[in-house]
């Protein structure tokens, strides 16, 4: 379903676009490793990386709505129990829905309903570290320990602050006990009410001593990262990092559905879509209520498409940050940095890139137990595109609406 008045809008004389810096890097790649599940590699290839300064304008399809409602109605590929995508942009603009809110009332989503935004939340912690940085308060190229002392171990090289920003930081991985065992959808939801510190993230890291590559040779996407950024903004502002959130993004832009839960709070506030998780026979649980202090400052925001899209146009319009620090979010790591598997680095400072049938997207994924959202656009701000569904398993299917929709805005 559709709002009333959601319909294609006939291209608008445009505002000056954000001129792209001359050290933005472009990267085509493969939409299985940004949007999930098993992908085609016929609709994108994977190329070197290269600087542009301004890349030729791509050619936009105009919008096709039955394609876009055909691609977040099919709840089967992957099994949802809804979906709502969000398309803007001087291109037109769009917003449609399938399937409810929650199963128990039948209640249709709406525009406002909030859910949980997972890893799209890396984004604003890029956007307010770079800002501080912007301040004078955090340097850019000084290592964390000179922010947070004494956490990491002396073993560990310095570490500097754009290493987390990019994912180049070499940290090790999660080791110990208190890693708790979420191999089955009964484990997942007996370990819905856990908490966790944010020095416990971190502990779970330094237990081993040896960090896994030397810091800004490789690219590893990392949760910790953002753990740490966000420690690091809480230190240098006195403030949680979600108050300085909402402070310097939520209220200017009037995002209402927008914050991060307290450590000790597993609801979300207001009007919402739930979450669900499949169970071993079958059975579909409820997984809406769920601490997400696991996701400390990696992602564990609530927020509402309508809320993201309006976060994603200010940032692109480089309303939040001045042009050479907005540039980080845009630029990838040199052409010899790659991921660990040996794919070329597709991770800027907060943002991930991917390009779809020769139209290059900036922005980010995010997922928790029973959410699968994106938000992403276009340099030129012709094309943005928020989705956020509900499927009941994490596997390699739950990326496929994201594929749909992509391929449906771009062939």
């Amino acid at each position: 379903m559709t709002e009333p008045s959601a319909r294609p809008l006939a291209p608008a004389s445009p505002p000056t676009p954000l001129a792209p810096p001359a050290r933005l890097a472009s990267r085509r790649l493969s939409r299985r490793v940004l949007l999930g599940g098993a992908a085609s590699a016929a609709l994108v290839a994977a190329v070197p990386a290269r600087a542009y300064a301004r890349p030729a304008a791509p050619s936009y399809p105009p919008l096709d709505t039955k394609a876009l409602q055909a691609a977040i109605d099919d709840l089967e590929h992957p099994r949802a129990t809804g979906a709502q995508l969000r398309v803007g942009g001087r291109g037109g603009r769009w917003y449609g829905t399938s399937g409810v809110a929650d199963l128990r009332s039948g209640r249709a989503i709406r525009t406002g309903d909030q859910v949980r935004a997972g890893s799209i939340s890396k984004a604003y912690i890029a956007t307010a570290v770079l800002q501080l940085v912007g301040e004078r308060r955090l340097v850019l190229e000084a290592p964390v320990q000179r922010y947070l002392p004494d956490l990491l171990p002396a073993e560990y090289p310095e570490i500097r602050l754009s290493h987390l920003l990019n994912h180049t930081s070499g940290l090790p991985d999660e080791s110990g006990p208190d890693v708790p065992d979420v191999s089955t959808p009964e484990l997942i939801l007996a370990h819905r009410y856990d908490r966790f510190t944010p020095s416990r993230l971190v502990a779970r890291v330094t237990r081993t001593k040896r960090m896994k590559f030397d810091p800004g040779t490789k690219q590893e996407y990392r949760g910790i990262n953002f753990v740490l950024l966000a420690m690091v903004v809480e230190r240098v502002t006195g403030r949680s990092y979600g108050a300085e959130i909402r402070r310097r993004i939520a209220r200017p832009l009037g995002l209402t559905g927008t914050y991060a839960p307290a450590s000790d709070d597993p609801y979300l506030h207001g009007p919402h879509v739930h979450g669900y998780q499949e169970m071993s026979d079958g059975r579909l649980e409820d997984a809406t209520v769920f601490n997400q202090s696991a996701a400390y400052g990696s992602g564990e925001m609530v927020s509402t498409t309508r809320d993201v899209e309006t976060f994603l146009a200010a940032l692109f319009a480089g309303e939040l940050l001045p042009p050479h620090l907005l540039e980080h979010m845009f630029t990838l790591p040199p052409p010899e940095v790659r991921m660990v598997d040996g794919t070329p680095a597709r991770y800027s400072a907060g943002l991930q890139t991917v390009t779809v049938n020769g139209v290059t997207l900036w922005g980010k994924t995010g997922e928790r137990y029973g959410y699968h959202s994106g938000a992403f656009g276009t340099l030129d701000r012709r094309l943005r595109l928020v989705w956020s569904y509900t499927p009941v398993r994490r596997d390699a299917e739950q990326g496929r609406m994201a594929e749909r929709i992509a391929a449906a805005l771009t062939s």
